[in-house]
């Protein structure tokens, strides 16, 4: 039978669109299969990891009838790789195996029973749906996202709190030594006020799957699952448990020094200066005076570099210590031309926001140098 008939470009962008969270190595070893199953000429392919699930729809030519198979997902996409974008390809089903053909080629590919794809059983009850365009989505992810925490014990730190009330969407990140937070406006009322935290994991194949088309995302959240609905793919997740930070106290108000300087002229000062950090210490030293800020770096073997940037400033002079990678994360992240600083003195976290912009607060604490 053939299961399916299409050109590789075809197969091998809807076979990328849902194999991004498949270990090639799993303690389940269907689990590094995709699941297919054939209904008449659409054809649906399904992905788990056991905590995250995406599922997507495409019609293909083949054979009429219903067949499901599981087979190595890794396997076929380095495959099809290798394959002309425009060649017509098939995969045809054999005595529990499938045989993958193009043009004079022919591979053959061991199967695993659908029966034994452990599909992730999804929530009883899901709060409203609430929808905001994919771009718009990316864009506050994109902003957020490098703060999130990497393997931190408080595993409730390694991913991005999602708080959806009124007309409003929250998106923070934060590690502990940093925070991130910026918003969106809703076309739509949440009746009830929705709060949860995404996984890594799942944060980082949301970026990769998102595109920059006015598309809407549709999003639903339970208790301990979240549901992302787009571009014909369903998205399926489980939640980190956990109480987050409560952000709001993070956020400093009432800095009373600030200055507004150039982004790209600052990020190029800060990665000339990261130059002489030392991989362990990625401390890097602000002297703020009325007209100048300094920037110094020093590593173990003695070597200095000190940058100055012209600035529109008449507050209090200020030394202050950073981690410099810290820094330059957000700069890089923004896509503005100006940037806002606010400091209190030398001990006490920075503010970072964009002039005239209230959806977008970093906050960053200093380190001693």
């Amino acid at each position: 039978m053939i299961v399916l008939k299409a050109t590789q470009d075809k197969l091998l962008s809807v076979l990328q669109s849902v194999s991004g969270i498949v270990e090639r190595r799993h303690t389940l070893p269907v689990l590094a299969n995709v699941l297919i199953r054939k209904t008449g000429h659409a054809v649906q392919l399904t992905t788990s990891d056991l905590e995250i699930q995406i599922r997507t729809t495409a019609e293909m030519d083949g054979d009429p009838g219903d067949f499901t198979t599981t087979v190595g997902a890794r396997k076929l996409i380095d495959i099809l790789r290798t394959m002309p974008s425009d060649q017509t390809v098939s995969l045809e089903s054999s005595q529990a195996k499938l045989i993958l053909k193009g043009g004079k080629s022919k591979f053959t590919l061991q199967t695993l029973p659908a029966e034994d794809f452990p599909l992730v059983q999804e929530a009883a009850s899901f709060g409203p749906v609430f929808s905001v365009p994919q771009k718009t989505l990316k864009q506050l992810l994109g902003q957020v996202s490098f703060a999130m925490a990497v393997h931190d014990i408080r595993y409730y730190l390694n991913g991005i709190l999602f708080v959806a009330e009124g007309n409003k969407l929250s998106l923070v990140a934060t590690d502990g030594h940093r925070l991130a937070y910026t918003s969106a406006t809703l076309d739509v009322e949440v009746p009830v006020k929705q709060e949860v935290i995404l996984p890594r994991k799942t944060v980082l194949e949301m970026q990769r799957l998102l595109s920059d088309a006015e598309g809407a995302i549709e999003m639903q959240f339970a208790n301990n699952q979240a549901k992302f609905s787009f571009d014909g793919m369903e998205f399926v997740t489980k939640l980190v448990e956990g109480k987050f930070p409560d952000y709001n106290r993070v956020i400093p108000k009432g800095h009373r020094n600030n200055l507004t300087l150039g982004r790209q002229a600052l990020l190029s000062c800060l990665q000339r200066t990261a130059i002489l950090t030392s991989d362990k210490f990625k401390g890097v030293r602000l002297n703020l005076e009325p007209g100048t800020l300094r920037v110094a770096s020093t590593n173990a073997e003695q070597e200095e570099a000190v940058d100055e940037l012209d600035i529109d400033y008449g507050g209090d002079a200020i030394e202050i210590g950073f981690n410099v990678t810290y820094i330059i994360d957000v700069l890089s992240n923004m896509g503005q031309d100006m940037v806002r600083i606010d400091l209190a003195d030398g001990n006490s976290s920075a503010l970072i926001t964009i002039p005239e912009n209230d959806n977008f607060k970093y906050v960053v604490m200093p380190m001693r140098i």
